[in-house]
């Protein structure tokens, strides 16, 4: 079974205003506005002279789990939204080299857009697995750089923020343990932000029914209801959505842990995992606890994976 081992969460220190970013983005004040008033964001993290690559190595820094393992690490994978650099830029090749993984194979994944993470947990587990090494870890990576204006928000949605999470895998393990995973894609709204008209209003229609549908899948597999769930730890899209959802599903919303909505925004993939970060130091979690962790990618893939801590 696929565990996670540890999690770390690395945030720029620089936190900036959406307000700030108005005219950047192109938002009227009354827009700006709306954003913090009615979908809860706030501010955003952002680091305009860092990369990508130091992105990810401040999350694993962090990691302390990894220290002095490094020889056990079989995979190094970046989970992105983004399409990769150009050639020969590679930051997960650059960073598994800069943290001594030359060893382990370093690969990417980013078919399901802002669920790659959750696509990457489960793709590890099975890789892990069938290597038959009960000591391999893999090494996970989610998070971007909202370095161009079209990677800066999701119009009248959310507003994007810098973050990275390092996510250490095995297969087996007592904590953190992937009981389920359901995942489903929407080719029709395959165009993600570039869909207009009838297809983009269907797609605000169907969002929250797709989205229920694939969280009651995992419950489901898991053997668990939605109101059993101890926590829900979501992608930061905004507030609104959430409570909304939570409603739909029967679960109380002070089980999603939206704290970080205000302060990150919408941090791509690395969300969940950032925000499980939050409900360790919060102390949220308890062992035997059973927790889902949820990611939509535009695209349109939804995503939920139910886990035990």
């Amino acid at each position: 079974m696929t565990a996670i081992e540890a999690v770390s969460a690395y945030l720029p220190p620089a936190r900036v205003p959406i307000t700030e970013l108005a005219a950047e983005l192109g938002l009227s004040d009354r827009q700006a506005a709306l954003y913090r008033r009615y979908y809860g964001l706030d501010t955003v993290c952002l680091d305009p002279g860092g990369t990508l690559t130091d992105l990810m190595l401040g999350a694993a820094g962090k990691l302390d789990a990894l220290r002095g393992r490094e020889h056990q690490v079989r995979y190094v994978i970046q989970a992105r939204t983004l399409e990769c650099p150009p050639y020969p830029v590679n930051p997960v090749h650059d960073v598994r080299d800069a943290l001594g993984l030359r060893h382990a194979a370093a690969f990417t994944v980013m078919q399901h857009a802002c669920a790659s993470g959750l696509l990457a947990v489960d793709l590890a587990g099975r890789l892990l697995a069938a290597g038959g090494d009960p000591d391999g870890l893999a090494l996970l990576f989610v998070g971007e750089k909202a370095f161009t204006p079209i990677a800066r928000q999701i119009p009248g949605t959310t507003v994007m923020g810098e973050g990275s999470a390092a996510v250490l895998i095995r297969h087996g393990g007592t904590r953190d343990r992937v009981v389920s995973y359901a995942t489903r894609s929407h080719g029709r709204f395959s165009d993600g932000l570039l869909l207009t008209g009838p297809a983009a209003e269907e797609f605000e229609l169907r969002y929250l029914d797709a989205l229920a549908e694939v969280i009651q899948a995992a419950t489901s597999h898991a053997g668990v209801s939605p109101s059993e769930l101890s926590l829900v730890l979501p992608h930061n899209v905004n507030r609104l959505s959430w409570i909304r959802l939570a409603r739909r599903i029967g679960l109380p919303v002070d089980r999603v842990l939206l704290d970080n909505v205000p302060l990150t925004g919408h941090c791509f993939g690395a969300d969940p995992f950032i925000n499980y970060a939050t409900a360790i130091e919060l102390g949220r979690l308890r062992a035997g606890d059973h927790y889902l962790m949820a990611a939509v990618g535009l695209g349109a893939t939804f995503s939920a994976m139910v886990l035990q801590h």
